[in-house]
């Protein structure tokens, strides 16, 4: 059985303003939430991993190999109307967030379509609610706010102006980020030297604060 609603993703509408976005609640059941925290990989600190330098249980992995499928690509791709063929796809885990994160910004230049998908099964906080911003410069200026809730799936277009972020929270907050990235070595590359940069920033950061 999936553990995807691909059918959710279709039924949701694709917002345009400010940029094209899309926020699908309950796109995995809450029984399967159950078993992928269940199966959760057990990270101690507040950075992004690679599924390949984690260990976590069959229900995870299940769902890995589920957003990793041709078909879960087909469906982002129809919704947005992009084409993804050839993109290089990136996927991470993160279970934790630090003070630094959730700085605005708009994503870096080589990636073409971003998306979260979240696992906390509730969510109170003020901060770490994702915003879909009309601007660079105020946190408060913001067109739509998802809380990262169990099974809600968020999706947007990069452009020059899918400005985000979230106001400062520090602590558990779960999801798994993909990419789909402009399809050439030196836009995966950029990309990558970019995110590297920014975390080691973060490591230094932690070791002097």
């Amino acid at each position: 059985m999936s553990m995807i609603k691909l059918d959710a993703i279709d039924a949701a509408s694709l917002e345009t303003e400010p940029y094209d976005y899309l926020v699908v609640p309950g796109v995995i059941d809450a029984g399967n939430i159950e078993m992928i925290n269940r199966d959760y990989p057990r990270i101690e600190e507040p950075t992004n991993f690679d599924p390949s330098e984690l260990e976590y249980g069959p229900a995870f992995a299940q769902l890995l190999q589920e957003l990793d499928s041709p078909e879960f690509e087909q469906h982002v791709a129809r919704k947005f109307g992009v084409d993804l063929d050839g993109a290089i796809k990136t996927i991470t885990v993160r279970k934790y967030s630090e003070p630094s994160d959730g700085h605005i910004h708009a994503d870096h230049w080589s990636k073409i379509i971003t998306l979260l998908v979240y696992f906390n099964p509730e969510w109170h906080q003020e901060g770490g609610r994702f915003r879909v911003l009309r601007s660079q410069h105020d946190i408060e200026d913001y067109q739509a706010e998802v809380p990262p809730l169990a099974g809600t799936l968020l999706a947007f277009h990069r452009c020059d102006h899918s400005w985000h972020g979230y106001k400062s929270f520090d602590g558990e907050r779960r999801m798994i980020q993909m990419s789909w990235v402009k399809p050439n070595r030196f836009a995966w590359y950029a990309q990558q030297t970019a995110r590297f940069v920014t975390h080691s920033c973060k490591r230094v950061a932690r070791v002097f604060s």
